[in-house]
């Protein structure tokens, strides 16, 4: 499985090149050096998030349409279907049953006290 800065790096290259631009013209107008950006599109550095916030500005797009093609990348690898993540799924399981009882919270949410 690949690392987190590794997908964030090649989804961002590939936005990059598709927009026919120079790490140094992305670089300049994200406010970051060329150096570390080809880093972060290495997958050698983890980028916070306001520097792949302004890193995505400076290609015109925002955060969430970045996070949502490394979620397809991330799909894609796994070999998994990919979800929507436009829209709230709340699992039958946390729905409201419609007798009026608590519904019963599936095992990985449940927190354990020490």
């Amino acid at each position: 499985m690949p690392l987190l800065r590794d997908v964030y790096g090649t989804v961002l290259r590939r936005e990059r090149r598709r927009q026919r631009r120079t790490l140094d013209d992305v670089a300049s107008c994200a406010g970051v050096s060329l150096q570390y950006l080809s880093e972060i599109e290495r997958g050698r550095k983890e980028a916070s998030s306001e520097i792949l916030a302004a890193i995505c500005t400076s290609l015109g797009s925002g955060l969430a349409a970045f996070l949502a093609a490394a979620h397809r990348e991330f799909a894609a690898v796994e070999r998994r279907p990919v979800l929507d993540l436009t829209r709230p799924v709340l699992p039958n399981s946390l729905a409201a049953a419609s007798d009026g009882t608590q519904p019963v919270p599936p095992p990985s949410s449940i927190l354990m006290a020490a």
